[in-house]
C-alpha cells in the first residue's frame, strides 16, 4: 500500500505540473473571475477534458493482485483494472470552473476511457462525470473565494474517490476481486486524489497573490510618484520644471538615469551618463521619435536603439513613455537601465501606468488652468462693462458730440451698446466665428477712432471665406487695445495699428501691427507667457490670451511678438479644421 502510495504521489506530481501551467494561459483566468459564459464552459471543459485522456495513460494497471507499471498505459485487457489520474483533473476542473465545466470535462474523459475498456470500464467511466459535479457543487458553497483554500480543497477530494471504490464495489462481476481491489487501492487512491487537489489549489492561490501583491505593489509605487509629481506640475508647466521631475523619479524608480524631453530636445537628465547626455540635444533615437509620432510605449533593448556616441556609455537600455496634454504627445519620459534583463514587464506596466497618471495629471490641470483663465476672461470683460474710466470717456465723448453731431453721437452709442452686448455674449462660448469676434473689434474700434479721430488709424485686411473659423472669444480686441493704449500711448498723430488676418494652407495667420515704442526687450521673451510687472501694465491681459489659444487650440497657436524697426507685431495662428467646428457644437450642445 505504501508503494502504490509513492508511485501515485510521483505520477501525479508531473500532471500537476502540467495542469499549472495550463493556468498561465491568460483565457484561465476567466474562471477565477467567475466570468463562465457558454463559450468558455465548452471551451474549458474541452481543455480539461483531454487533460484528463492524458492523465488516464500516466496511471496503473491492476491485473489480480499484481501491480503492473507502465510509463504509458497503451491498452487494457478485459481481466485488468484501470487506475488512471483523470478524476484529479475532473476534480480541478469542477473546484474552479463549477459543476458544468466539470461535467463537460469527466464526459470527455469518460467517454475515452470507456474506449479503453478493462474490468472496470464503466466504474472508471461514470466517476469522471459524477465527480466534476460533486466538485463543482461543493466548491459553490465557496465562491465568494477566488480560489478555495487547500484546506477545504483537500476535504472536497476525499469524496469522488471514496465515491469510486463504492462503483467499482458495485460494478465489478466478481465481488471477493472487487474487495481485494478496493482494499489495496483505496486509501492511495483517496490520499493521494485528495492531496493533490489541495496542493494544486495552494499552488495557484501562491502564484496569484504573489503577483497581484506585486501589481498593488507597483501600482500604489506608481500613484505614489504622481501624487509627489503633481505639486511639480500643478507649480509650473513640466518643461520649466522638467529637472524636478527627472530627479524625483530617478530618486523613486531607482534606475540609471531618468531623461524629460520635448518633442525636439532633452529638457533634463538625472543619473549615469549625464556627461555626454546633456540638456539642449536635441533627440537622436529612432524610437523615441516613434513614441512621439505614434503615441505609444517603446522599449530599447539593445545599446544599439539608444544611438548613444559613447562607446562606453553606462546606459545599454530604455523605456520611452510618451507624455500626453490635452490629447497631444508633448514629450517624453525615457527610463534607463543597465542591462537589458533588468526590463521585465512588470517595470514595462509601471512605465506606461507612470506615464496615462502623469498625462492625466496634465490634462486634468490644463482643463482647470483654462477654466479660471475662461472665468477671467468672464470678469475681465464683465469689469470692462462698468469701467468707469472707458464709460465715462465715451459717455464724455457721447455728450460732447451731441451738441455738434447728433447723428454720431447717436452712432457711437450705438457701438457702445453693441460692444458691451458682446462683451456679455462671448463669455458664454469657448470658441466663437471670427464674423463675431470681429463685430466685437469693430465696435471698440469705432469708439477709438471717435475719442482720437486724428490719433490713431485702424487699417483691417482679412481674406475671404474667413468667417467662420473658430476663435477664443476676447482676443483680437485687447491685442488692439494693448496696441492702443501701450504701444500708441505717447503718440499725439500718426497712431496707425494693422490687423492682417491671412489663409495659409490650413492655417488662419492673424498678426495686430502697430508702428508704437515696442514691448520693453527685457520682457520681449517673456510677455504672454507669465504676468509681468511693467510700469504701463501687468501684462496680464496678454498672458490670458496666450494660456486661452494654446490650451485650446494647441502649442502651434501661442501669441508671437516681435520689435520692428518701429514699433511691434503682435501674432498667432488658427487651425482651419473642422474638428474645432465638431468640439464646439459639442460643448454648446453639452451646455444647454
Amino acid at each position: 500500500m505504501v508503494e502504490l502510495t509513492i508511485i501515485l504521489f510521483q505520477r501525479i506530481g508531473l500532471l500537476l505540473l502540467i495542469v499549472f501551467m495550463l493556468t498561465r494561459i491568460p483565457g484561465f483566468r476567466s474562471l477565477l473571475d467567475r466570468d463562465i459564459t457558454i463559450e468558455t464552459v465548452i471551451y474549458h471543459a474541452l481543455v480539461f477534458g483531454v487533460i484528463g485522456i492524458l492523465a488516464t495513460h500516466t496511471g496503473v494497471v491492476i491485473k489480480g493482485e499484481e501491480l503492473m507499471m507502465q510509463s504509458v498505459i497503451a491498452d487494457v485487457d478485459n481481466d485488468e483494472v484501470l487506475i488512471g489520474f483523470s478524476l484529479v483533473v475532473v476534480m480541478i476542473a469542477g473546484l474552479l470552473g463549477g459543476p458544468y465545466v466539470g461535467l463537460g470535462a469527466g464526459i470527455v474523459s469518460g467517454i475515452y476511457i470507456a474506449l479503453l475498456g478493462g474490468e472496470a470500464w464503466f466504474a472508471n467511466s461514470l466517476i469522471n462525470p459524477l465527480a466534476g459535479l460533486i466538485t463543482g457543487w461543493t466548491g459553490q458553497f465557496f465562491s465568494e473565494e477566488r480560489v478555495i483554500a487547500p484546506n477545504k480543497a483537500l476535504f472536497i477530494g476525499i469524496f469522488p474517490p471514496v465515491f469510486h471504490m463504492g462503483l467499482l464495489l458495485i460494478f465489478l462481476p466478481n465481488q471477493e476481486i472487487g474487495i481485494e481491489l478496493v482494499n489495496m487501492i483505496g486509501i492511495p487512491l483517496v490520499v493521494t486524489n485528495s492531496v493533490a487537489l489541495a496542493i494544486f489549489t495552494m499552488m495557484i492561490r501562491v502564484a496569484f497573490n504573489e503577483s497581484e501583491r506585486e501589481a498593488a505593489l507597483e501600482t500604489n509605487r506608481a500613484l505614489s510618484i504622481a501624487e509627489k509629481a503633481l505639486p511639480l506640475l500643478r507649480d509650473a508647466p513640466l518643461a520649466v520644471n522638467a529637472k524636478k521631475m527627472a530627479e524625483l523619479f530617478y530618486e523613486e524608480l531607482e534606475v540609471a538615469a531618468i531623461a524629460v524631453t520635448d518633442k525636439d530636445k532633452v529638457l533634463a537628465h538625472v543619473g549615469l551618463g549625464g556627461e555626454h547626455h546633456q540638456v539642449g540635444e536635441p533627440l537622436k533615437m529612432r524610437l523615441s521619435r516613434k513614441a512621439l509620432e505614434d503615441g505609444e510605449i517603446q522599449v530599447a533593448y539593445e545599446k544599439t536603439d539608444l544611438q548613444c556616441r559613447f562607446a562606453d556609455c553606462p546606459l545599454k537600455t530604455a523605456i520611452m513613455v510618451p507624455v500626453y496634454q490635452s490629447g497631444d504627445v508633448i514629450g517624453l519620459l525615457n527610463i534607463y537601465f543597465r542591462h537589458s534583463q533588468q526590463i521585465r514587464a512588470v517595470e514595462v506596466a509601471l512605465a506606461k501606468g507612470l506615464g496615462t497618471l502623469i498625462s492625466n495629471q496634465l490634462s486634468g490641470l490644463e482643463a482647470e488652468r483654462m477654466k479660471e483663465l475662461l472665468k477671467e476672461a468672464e470678469m475681465r470683460n464683465l469689469q470692462a462693462q462698468i469701467n468707469p474710466h472707458f464709460l465715462f470717456n465715451t459717455f464724455n465723448l457721447i455728450h460732447s458730440l451731441m451738441r455738434v453731431d447728433s447723428e454720431k453721437a447717436r452712432y457711437i452709442l450705438v457701438q457702445l451698446s453693441q460692444y458691451m452686448r458682446a462683451n456679455l455674449k462671448i463669455t458664454s462660448e469657448p470658441l466663437i466665428h471670427l464674423q463675431d469676434e470681429l463685430r466685437h473689434l469693430y465696435a471698440y474700434l469705432e469708439i477709438v477712432k471717435a475719442r482720437f479721430p486724428d490719433h490713431i488709424m485702424v487699417e483691417v485686411d482679412i481674406s475671404e471665406g474667413l468667417e467662420h473659423v473658430l476663435i477664443p472669444p476676447a482676443t483680437l480686441q485687447p491685442l488692439v487695445e494693448n496696441s492702443v493704449q501701450h504701444g500708441l500711448g505717447n503718440n499725439h498723430k500718426g497712431g496707425i495699428v494693422q490687423i492682417n488676418i491671412i489663409k495659409n494652407n490650413d492655417l488662419v495667420y492673424i498678426e495686430v501691427k502697430d508702428n508704437g515704442q515696442g514691448f520693453p526687450k527685457e520682457f520681449i521673451s517673456t510677455i504672454g507667457e507669465k504676468p509681468l510687472n511693467l510700469k504701463t501694465g501687468n501684462g496680464t491681459a496678454l498672458y490670458n490670451i496666450n494660456q486661452r489659444l494654446k490650451g485650446l487650440l494647441g502649442e502651434k497657436s501661442a501669441l508671437q511678438f516681435i520689435n520692428t524697426a518701429k514699433g511691434s507685431i503682435v501674432s498667432f495662428q488658427l487651425p482651419l479644421t473642422h474638428r474645432l467646428i465638431e468640439e464646439n457644437n459639442r460643448y454648446k450642445e453639452s451646455t444647454r
